[in-house]
């Protein structure tokens, strides 16, 4: 078998746009992959248009070699965008591989430790009854574990971190005592904050209030983060943006964190997440996988998780809490994962078990996007 085609479908699909690879071969099976490099889709499109003139012609079953060949051969090794294009390009081959040998994806990972998948689900209201109130909904439909929300998250042009963090932390403090204690819970302040900023913001809730805080720093620094964990006992679940091994090796290493948020479509794809699951679980990590895309992310990452012992929950943008958001996208993948309850089953078809369609997505145009360029109101830059 040879690999006779590589076809990148940057599109708008649902609420963004999706970057969607497709590998064909000459036995006629192919495969889906996806980016996960959101606002950068253009930049991923060119990385695997280079990498296709290499993989043409290949031997699609060599995945490990493919790997190491994309990542080591063209000197500037790694980055954002080139692990974004590696990451879509080693999920398709594990779904073609998967579907000439007739076996799930999570068969090639070394088989099932988990039947389900649990999730976390997502609050969208800002801090107040709303959100308290679509906790208990989440509950009432299962969900164990949840993701709430920081004040003014929502805002497009200005947040400002002193503004958020009191009320957010008033907030967390009521809906732990609405939603009692066998619920975890946890908040995302989206690297959004300073050292200092962060601590206030954990030092004005009881221990106890919160499971886990995501990404509440921005990541570049382990030692920022060392510093932070000084300062609070909150488990830190952070990684999204990680795009290799090696950025995770700091923060495993050293204990820096509880939780990783591995992202197959960011991180290397499954290859390189299988190698940062079993490290994760030397040292006692736990997998929160990342997951805001597309099914074939969210396939991918079902397998991953139904392969790997240390597994906590899987983010889940389809709960009840957020359908009105618009993330439905049945039309365009007409066999995907779906939740049943707050767990997604594990598929036993071949390969991902998802299919696409194509002619569908082939007829669906970009549209420019970005993240809100936020500032704060003395005029300067502030992260998203």
């Amino acid at each position: 078998m040879k690999i006779t085609a590589i076809k990148p479908f940057a599109v708008w699909v649902g609420i963004r746009n999706q970057l969607l690879l497709k590998i064909e071969t000459d036995e006629g099976i192919y495969g889906w992959g996806e980016s996960g490099l959101s606002g950068r889709e253009k930049a991923v499109v060119g990385a695997i248009e280079h990498f296709a003139e290499i993989l043409i012609g290949m031997d699609p079953f060599k995945i490990n070699h493919i790997w190491q060949l994309l990542y080591r051969s063209q000197y500037f090794e790694g980055g954002r965008v080139l692990a974004a294009a590696q990451s879509a390009i080693d999920i398709a081959l594990y779904d073609i591989k998967g579907k000439a040998l007739g076996v799930p994806v999570h068969q090639l990972l070394g088989g099932k430790v988990r039947d389900t998948i649990p999730t976390f689900a997502t609050t969208s209201g800002e801090p107040g009854p709303e959100m308290i109130e679509q906790a208990k909904m989440l509950m009432a439909h299962g969900w164990n574990a949840m993701r709430l929300s920081p004040a003014h998250h929502g805002q497009p042009e200005i947040f400002e971190p002193r503004e958020s963090i009191g009320v957010t932390a008033k907030w967390m403090v009521k809906a732990r005592e609405e939603l009692g204690d066998d619920v975890v819970l946890g908040i995302d302040y989206h690297h959004r904050l300073s050292i200092a900023e962060a601590a206030s913001f954990c030092q004005k809730m009881p221990s106890g209030t919160l499971d886990f805080l995501e990404e509440p720093i921005r990541d570049e620094t382990p030692e920022a983060y060392e510093s932070l964990r000084n300062l609070t006992d909150v488990p830190f679940a952070i990684g999204e943006e990680f795009a290799s091994k090696w950025q995770f090796l700091p923060y495993i290493e050293r204990g820096i964190h509880q939780f990783n948020r591995i992202d197959v479509c960011n991180v290397g794809g499954l290859t390189e997440s299988m190698k940062i699951a079993g490290w994760s679980e030397a040292h006692y990590v736990d997998l929160m996988p990342h997951n805001p895309l597309g099914p074939i992310c969210t396939a991918a990452t079902v397998h991953f998780s139904a392969a790997v012992p240390n597994f906590s929950w899987l983010e889940t943008r389809s709960s009840p809490a957020e359908t009105h958001l618009g993330f439905d996208n049945s039309d365009f993948f007409p066999v995907q994962p779906r939740l049943v309850g707050a767990s997604y089953p594990v598929s036993d078809a071949p390969g991902l078990g998802v299919e696409v369609n194509e002619e569908l997505i082939a007829a669906q145009s970009f549209k420019f996007w970005q993240a809100p360029l936020l500032r704060r109101r003395d005029g300067s830059v502030t992260n998203w």
